[in-house]
């Protein structure tokens, strides 16, 4: 990509995330064009990169829109994580070593600097951090069903955008959790673990579903 292109994504995506453009609003290229000062180039490929990340969704002869989730689809998808998700954390806790409990809470506390509010918060580099530390739970869980299973139903635009929902007392209730899994491991305790993946879903759920929700409701009202 070039730089007015890389700049294009960068802007556009931190528009999304920070809900100043709402699920399902369209996103013209021009007024787009404008509003970051480049031609239309760089933003249509900003579109296409942002579509294949699940933020945008680009329709023939309707063009590019803010992809949005349905309260009944959101639910769907934080339901089969709660069946799945705390299943895995249970098995990692019977067979994290020293050292898969060292990279875990390297992790969890690297999440607790970038992520907890104040100046120096970064979620957008909070992202990745969690999905390493998830995706190190399924490896440890050694379940490759298991693991088939999660990979469809854990949707990265839906994590993303999660963190930049969160208020201040629930995305800070989440970081904590990653380092109870962690303690839950440590202990080598896997209904411990379980029940706080149970509760880290079901904290990530109330987030999503809440914000679907009131964008639902503004979109209905039309303000």
């Amino acid at each position: 990509m070039t730089r007015a292109s890389e700049r294009a994504l960068e802007a556009v995506r931190e528009m999304i995330l920070r809900g100043e453009v709402a699920p399902g609003l369209r996103l013209g290229e021009v007024e787009l064009a404008e509003r970051l000062g480049v031609s239309r180039t760089p933003v249509r490929e900003a579109l296409t990169r942002l579509a294949a990340e699940g933020l945008v969704e680009i329709s023939p002869n309707r063009g590019a829109r803010v992809t949005s989730w349905s309260v009944a689809e959101l639910e769907g998808v934080f339901d089969l994580r709660a069946a799945l998700e705390p299943r895995a954390a249970a098995r990692a806790a019977c067979r994290a070593d020293a050292a898969d409990l060292a990279a875990l809470d390297e992790l969890a506390t690297e999440m607790l600097a970038v992520g907890s509010p104040g100046p120096g918060q970064d979620l957008d580099a909070l992202f990745p951090l969690n999905r390493e530390f998830h995706g190190r739970l399924v490896t440890l869980a050694d379940h490759p069903a298991l693991a088939t299973a999660l990979a469809g139903a854990i949707h990265a635009p839906i994590v993303l955008r999660n963190f930049h929902a969160y208020d201040d007392a629930s995305l800070l209730r989440s970081l904590a959790h990653h380092a109870e899994i962690v303690a839950a491991a440590r202990a080598g305790d896997p209904e411990w673990a379980q029940a706080v993946m149970t509760a880290h879903i079901h904290n990530a759920r109330a987030v999503m579903i809440r914000a679907a929700a009131a964008a639902q409701n503004q979109k209905e009202t039309g303000s």
